[in-house]
């Protein structure tokens, strides 16, 4: 999968664009902290290392390169002992206003939209996952969605604990 492009077309608003509700996870939180440290936490390894995954994941980066056209190579240990070798390619960064990675993989393959927006004195952080169709999304929505949730709070926790 190393040379794949990103296959998932996101819903641009354009008429020519696909829509894909069917097939995506959108979630949000409000973190009260100025968007350049959230921000912040996404950009560095050993952040995104302490709170990247469900409650009870670890991480360990064997490649974590966050650059348009970078890759990030990492396994999540889980709780129970089971690793979960993960490969991400940074598509592209906006700014400190939009991040789209894409995560590599034959099982649950998708693009990872987040998004920095300032919010009063905190930060609003979209996070939006869109898979290759509907079925897929269907088959992992009974994880995803608590999971998406409790990786937002660990960012969150991680931010005001810097």
């Amino acid at each position: 999968m190393s040379g794949r492009k990103p296959t998932v077309a996101l819903d641009t608003g354009a008429s020519d664009s696909p829509p894909t509700s069917d097939r995506e996870f959108v979630h949000t939180c409000w973190i009260d902290a100025p968007r350049d440290r959230v921000f912040a936490a996404l950009a560095d390894r050993d952040q995104v290392a302490r709170w990247w995954g469900p409650d009870g994941f670890t991480n360990t980066f064997r490649r974590f390169d966050f650059r348009p056209g970078g890759r990030w190579s990492l396994v999540m240990h889980g709780p129970d002992g089971t690793d979960y070798p993960n490969e991400w390619v940074v598509c592209e960064i906006d700014g400190q206003d939009r991040v789209l990675l894409e995560h590599l993989s034959d099982d649950h393959h998708f693009l990872l939209t987040i998004t920095f927006e300032t919010d009063g004195d905190g930060t609003r952080v979209g996070w939006r996952q869109v898979f290759d169709t509907a079925a897929e999304k269907e088959r992992i929505a009974s994880v995803v969605v608590e999971a998406n949730e409790q990786n937002l709070r660990r960012l969150e926790r991680v931010v005001l604990n810097h």
